[in-house]
């Protein structure tokens, strides 16, 4: 009876132990979700951005090449 008893501190402590690994290991991984959920609507804000830049430029170089051609039959 004695064994068990003096060998339960040295298991409460071990379990002790793995249960504050554990839930370091938990909020690193709540770090890691929110730093993915935050890239993720980065990247998604980024790419409607580069569409709305590739619109935009696709837009001014049609006018452009407009104004151009309306130069050339003007005589310019």
């Amino acid at each position: 009876m004695t064994e068990h008893t003096e060998e339960l501190p040295l298991l409460i402590l071990r379990y002790q132990k793995e249960i504050w690994a554990w839930k370091q290991k938990e909020a690193q991984w709540i770090k890691d979700q929110n730093l993915l959920e935050g890239s993720k609507r980065i990247i998604d804000e980024l790419s409607t951005k580069i569409i709305e830049l590739t619109n935009d430029n696709k837009r001014l170089a049609d006018q452009l090449a407009t104004r151009i051609e309306q130069l050339r039959k003007a005589g310019f």
